[in-house]
């Protein structure tokens, strides 16, 4: 829904955090979740790894936003799906979050949300396509060679978006 990016994008960080560079992670370098891959491309030229440590909310804002929140359509999907799809979308791509959704209700499954998924969204309990994108997004985890390294994280993630979608139900 329209009014809950600002809410969505706190949880978020939430579970983001800050400046981390772990050798695993296939992300690199990462500030409040951004990547320096990222990064750069949204400013159009190289960042430093200071620039990456002093990266703020009002610099990532505006990337979430428009990256993430408006290719998820996220405005047009019930309380709650707009918060599972825009956590997983940041977490593991846009498409990858989209087409778990659209094959959860029955769409082609493209990676674009439009009006023939949206559609179909309204055939759908929220609670139900909530549960079962938490459903989804675990097994995909499970499947991720790093999963030993970073699966208690991402499980934990996981849980606590499903759980704060559904409270987002009752708002």
């Amino acid at each position: 829904m329209k009014e809950n990016f600002d809410k969505c994008l706190d949880m978020l960080l939430h579970h983001e955090g800050g400046f981390v560079n772990h050798p695993r992670d296939p992300g690199g370098m990462t500030n409040l979740g951004v990547t320096r891959m990222v990064y750069e491309k949204w400013v159009g030229k190289k960042v430093t790894e200071q620039q990456m440590r002093d990266l703020t909310v009002k610099d990532v804002a505006p990337i979430y936003y428009n990256n993430y929140w408006k290719r998820c359509k996220c405005d047009d999907l019930p309380n709650g799906v707009d918060w599972s799809v825009f956590d997983w979308a940041v977490n593991s791509g846009v498409g990858r979050s989209a087409k778990a959704l659209q094959g959860i209700i029955g769409a082609t499954q493209d990676g674009g949300i439009g009006p023939k998924t949206l559609k179909l969204i309204e055939e759908h309990e929220p609670k139900e396509l909530i549960e079962k994108m938490h459903d989804k997004r675990q097994g995909f985890y499970e499947g991720l060679k790093t999963f030993d390294s970073f699966g208690k994280g991402w499980t934990r993630r996981n849980k606590e978006t499903k759980d704060s979608a559904l409270e987002l139900l009752e708002t």
